[in-house]
This record gives structure tokens, sequence and C-alpha cells, in this order.
């Protein structure tokens, strides 16, 4: 059977690509999300309660990756990405229906004549992602601490350190960015976003990140034989 989806509104967020998107929700703190409604779903009484949960599950769409298709095998970053696994075995963004899932903590509910709102802390989504369903998190149903979580059983533990370059520094004093925006540049940069395979390794190269209205130059650099950390570059504002 098919059915035809309609988005209940999209997420607000500092991540303008997927790049510069956090593996999981919780590994960047210090950004914020917002679910804001769209006109046909602008009713109060959807929202009623719903401060009871701490908690929510939103159901959305790897919008960006719909015109790629999707893949029966992908290399998760997890396994270095050398490794391939089914996709139904991974959180791969190519997948059958386009479909994600992801857990937000609430922070609080915007109720205006024009505005619905849910705003949530952390986040992994992508600027203007649809979402399709909202659903509560129940601890007693949907945690199990005994679970096996195959090749991604522990959280990851790598952050590298991060650091200014002077030019950075002046570029964000000179574009007004503010503590918690640059807070969060930060955090995203010391997950090191490279693909799976460059992690845990130095390179010559350069790389950029689009987060708020911000384009990031950054690179990362060998401290010593077993230690490695990002340089941010430059900062300028996006065209």
């Amino acid at each position: 059977m098919n059915i035809q989806l309609s988005p209940l509104g999209l997420i607000h967020s500092p991540y303008q690509e997927k790049f510069s998107v956090p593996r999981q929700p919780s590994l960047v703190s210090a950004t914020t999300s917002s679910l804001v409604f769209n006109s046909d779903f602008n009713d109060p009484d959807l929202l009623d309660s719903v401060e009871q949960f701490s908690h929510f599950w939103l159901v959305f769409a790897f919008h960006q990756n719909i015109k790629s298709g999707w893949k029966a095998k992908v290399r998760p970053p997890r396994l270095g990405g050398n490794k391939k696994v089914g996709v139904l075995a991974s959180r791969s963004s190519f997948r059958p229906n386009h479909l994600g899932l992801s857990l937000l903590e609430l922070s609080h509910v915007e109720r205006s004549p024009n505005k619905l709102a849910m705003h949530f802390k952390g986040g992994d989504l992508v600027n203007g992602t649809p979402i399709y369903d909202v659903k509560p998190y129940l601890p007693y149903a949907d945690s199990v601490p005994e679970a096996q979580a195959g090749y991604a059983q522990l959280a990851p533990q790598q952050q590298l350190k991060v650091n200014w370059t002077q030019q950075a520094l002046q570029q964000a004093q000179q574009l007004n960015i503010e503590q918690t925006q640059r807070l969060v540049i930060e955090q995203v940069l010391a997950q090191d976003p490279r693909p799976a395979y460059k992690q845990n390794k130095s390179d010559d190269r350069e790389y950029g990140v689009a987060l708020y209205q911000f384009n990031i130059r950054w690179r990362i650099l060998e401290v010593n034989a077993s230690e490695s950390q990002v340089e941010i570059v430059s900062v300028t504002h996006a065209a």
C-alpha cells in the first residue's frame, strides 16, 4: 500500500549541509533545533500536554539524498568506512523511503497566532528537514539497557582539540559571531566530520563547512604521532 505523507513542518537548525551534521543528536550539546509547523498544522491543540514529556522521536526525511536513491549495502562510519553491511543494519541516510528517526530533548513550546513550534536541545538534522511525525519517548518502552548494538555498542570517544588562528578570531569578531555559535562550531569540528576512512589521520587538505550563515574553513594538524587537532583557518559570511 502506498501512502502520501505531508510534512508537519520544517526543522530550523545551524546545519546547512549534511557534512556538518553530528552523527547523533546529543553529540553537539550547545546547539538548538526547532520544528516550526506548517500552516496546515498550525493548531495549538496539536501540542496539548506535550510538556509532560522531556524527549520526542522525530520521523523525518533525508530530503537532500532523495535524488541519489538508496543502496542495499553501505559503509558505516563506525566501521571506518571500509566494511559494508546491509543498509537496514545501519543508520545510513541512503535508505529505502529515505526516512530517518531522531530522538531530541524538548526545550520549550512556542504558541502564537502566527507560529507554532517545538524547540529542542541539540539535534542532528539539516536545516529545512521535513518532519512527518512526532512521538513522545517512553523510558519503560523505548529504553533497553541490555540491548545488543553490534559494531556500535559503545559511544564514540574521540574529541579533537579545536584552535582558532588569529585571522579566524578577528573574522569571528567582525562578523559578531555569538559565544554560543562559536561553541557549536567548536563542538561540530571536535567530532572530526571528515569521511570515516580519514579519521584518526592527518592530511594536508583544507575543509569547509557551513554552519548558521557562516562558511568555516578548517584543517587537521598533527601534534604528534598519536594526537591531532583542528585548526580553524577562516570564517566568512555565506553568500
